[in-house]
């Protein structure tokens, strides 16, 4: 089911150990000047199992560059990153494509990119723009949010929750369910909006309180949607569940019946932002064609195609949005974020933290 493929997505890197990076033959400092044919007829883009494009954009790109694309798909993001790292003196490909906010710092620690600064980049906000070195390329950005069934709180007589610290409260007890973010991307992602909002020492206290007002944890985003969530299909009995700020629109697209209206809603208060980037492997075979390949994902006929084919937004400016998405998605005005670099010094202390509170 696509909608099973598509919000898996999210901004989607699963907990993966990482090689030792080194160097290649590709080059040293920033690239923006040739946009001549590229040196070879095909590239191919390392990416996560999410990944989607429409045929006709897709076709569109091959027919105007003469380049072929090869997708070369992981299961996930992490996945993708890992084997990108421990290919690195023989890259599988020529752009990875699926680093998020979560492993960006890794990515380029490891060195696995080289500079290149696409055209049309100056219609990214510097927002999005996060590595001052051009080594990767923002394409799409999502927010991970608590979800919530409508339909379950107005039967209820119960408000839905509006913050994070509502999960904690007693009207709220035994109705939460969350993913482990040892082994689930949004899981990660809720992980990081409880330590963004309340800080050290805050966030811990945090996940006592949930522990204790019986949230419920599983592995993965599937299990946690599909099979516990009430409003995901299945037989589900917990109204809140950590998903994505797109499920409203996907709800009523992808509704086994029709539908006028999502039976969704979404906490815009505990949304976490993650931007998802494409980057040019050092070492490319293909390296022009792949500079190519860069140019076309920040272009308007791609990012336009995004939305629908990924449920995640658009990083460019003058991208408009599908019409499913201006009624019913949600973007946070103000959404939790941290930093990669701190994402990074403090992932794995984090997970190991959370388990022993909320696990043991």
């Amino acid at each position: 089911m696509k909608l099973r493929r598509v919000l898996a997505l999210a901004v989607g890197l699963s907990i993966v150990a990482a090689g030792c990076g080194g160097d290649g033959n590709g080059t040293s400092g920033k690239v923006s000047g040739d946009r001549s044919v590229p040196d070879a007829g095909k590239v191919v883009l390392v990416t996560h199992e999410s990944f989607a494009v429409s045929d006709p954009v897709l076709n569109a790109f091959e027919k105007e560059t003469g380049i072929t694309v090869e997708i070369l798909r992981s299961d996930d993001a992490g996945a993708a990153l890992s084997q990108a790292i421990l290919t690195k003196d023989d890259p599988l490909g020529d752009v990875l494509f699926g680093v998020d906010t979560t492993f960006l710092s890794r990515a380029l620690d490891e060195g696995i990119f080289v500079p290149y600064e696409a055209d049309g980049i100056e219609r990214v906000p510097e927002v999005f723009r996060l590595d001052t070195e051009s080594r990767v390329t923002p394409i799409d950005y999502g927010d991970v949010c608590l979800n919530y069934d409508i339909g379950w709180f107005s039967r209820a007589g119960i408000s839905p929750p509006s913050s994070l610290g509502d999960l904690a409260k007693v009207d709220y007890k035994s109705l939460t369910v969350v993913e482990n973010p040892a082994t689930s991307s949004p899981g990660l992602a809720f992980l990081l909006a409880s330590i963004a909002e309340r800080g050290a020492g805050g966030w811990e206290d945090y996940w006592r309180s949930l522990r204790d007002n019986g949230v419920l944890v599983v592995d993965g985003w599937d299990q946690a949607y599909y099979d516990e969530f009430s409003a995901g299909g299945g037989s589900g009995e917990r109204p809140i569940v950590v998903s994505y700020a797109s499920s409203p629109p996907a709800d009523v697209i992808y509704a086994e019946e029709p539908k006028s209206e999502p039976s969704i809603g979404v906490v815009e208060a505990s949304c976490f932002r993650q931007v998802e980037f494409a980057g040019i492997l050092r070492g490319a075979p293909h390296e022009l064609a792949a500079r190519k390949l860069i140019d076309f994902m920040i272009s308007k006929r791609f990012q336009e195609d995004v939305p629908l084919q990924m449920f995640v937004f658009p990083v460019v400016r003058d991208a408009e949005l599908p019409a499913a998405f201006e009624k019913w998605a949600v973007v946070p005005s103000s959404p939790l974020t941290l930093e990669p670099a701190a994402i990074a010094e403090g992932r794995d202390a984090w997970i190991t933290e959370w388990t022993d509170i909320v696990l043991r």
